[in-house]
């Protein structure tokens, strides 16, 4: 069975447990210096109701959740749950040099047998897009959230508002025909989208007070760590992690001229992350 004959919950598993975690895990650094912003405004979100337990949905490394963890303190817990052990492996090496408790778990939001009433609060830094179902995947956090608990979520609005984020594939198509293709209705990274589909996904999956706030976000990296960034994130990243060198130079050479108008004077890359702040109450 290929990658593309296994149902949509199993393909979003053999991704993040492959050659997406492992680009993730191998450009940690650079992703905490990207989005790290998204983390202040997750923790000042999440914590505004003084929670005592805080579930980070699809954490990936870590990095949401172990701000959480800092800014608790000893006063209540964070937990992070990702499909990806590449990913919680990395997230627990990361608590324990940093010196937070927390606590990571490898399990699939969408069927994870979440504790009744646990949490009253709830985060995720672009991790709920990727859900096979994901009616079925809130309706399974709702369970686990208490009463009353909150909801906050960043996702990526359209691929139309982030053209930075599809500029190597556009570039790239000729030489990788094979790149698969974006799917507005999910999932991936644009299933977010169309703010009317989230809002019924949440309300079937029992929430409410459903509000999508838009959320643009000045986001930068040194121009040399770009290099790193095409070869092993986003699709064409992960096909690159399989090519060989040839390939992989001729690529490079096509895409890379594709981000040259978002390099400053000072030898940064800059582009606008163009997201949804999704909050809703359980």
């Amino acid at each position: 069975m290929t990658d593309n004959q296994r149902p949509r919950g199993e393909q979003q598993a053999a991704l993040w447990s492959g050659s997406g975690a492992q680009g993730w895990v191998a450009s940690q650094a650079l992703l905490d210096q990207v989005y790290g912003p998204f983390d202040d405004v997750l923790v000042d979100a999440a914590l505004s109701r003084g929670p005592r337990a805080v579930l980070d949905v699809g954490c990936g490394t870590g990095s949401t959740t172990v701000a959480v963890a800092r800014r608790l303190g000893a006063s209540g817990s964070a937990t992070g749950v990702d499909v990806a052990p590449p990913m919680i492996e990395a997230a627990r090496a990361r608590a324990e040099r940093e010196g937070v408790e927390v606590c990571f778990v490898v399990g699939d939001a969408q069927e994870h047998p979440f504790e009744r009433e646990r949490y009253d609060a709830l985060v995720s830094r672009f991790g709920v897009m990727f859900f096979d179902d994901p009616v079925r995947a809130f309706e399974n956090l709702r369970r686990g959230a208490k009463a009353g608990a909150t909801l906050s979520c960043v996702a990526w609005r359209s691929e139309a508002d982030n053209p930075f984020m599809t500029a190597a594939e556009r570039a790239a198509a000729p030489l990788l025909p094979d790149l698969p293709p974006r799917r507005p209705d999910g999932p991936g990274q644009f299933a977010f989208a169309d703010p009317d589909r989230v809002r019924q996904i949440l309300v079937e999956g029992g929430w409410s007070a459903v509000d999508l706030r838009p959320l643009d976000v000045p986001c930068a990296m040194p121009e040399p760590a770009l290099t790193g960034y095409l070869t092993r994130l986003g699709p064409v990243g992960r096909r690159l992690q399989h090519a060989d060198d040839e390939l992989r130079a001729r690529v490079l050479a096509a895409v890379r001229p594709a981000f040259d108008p978002y390099v400053d004077d000072g030898g940064f890359v800059r582009f606008t992350a163009a997201c949804w702040l999704v909050t809703a109450r359980a």
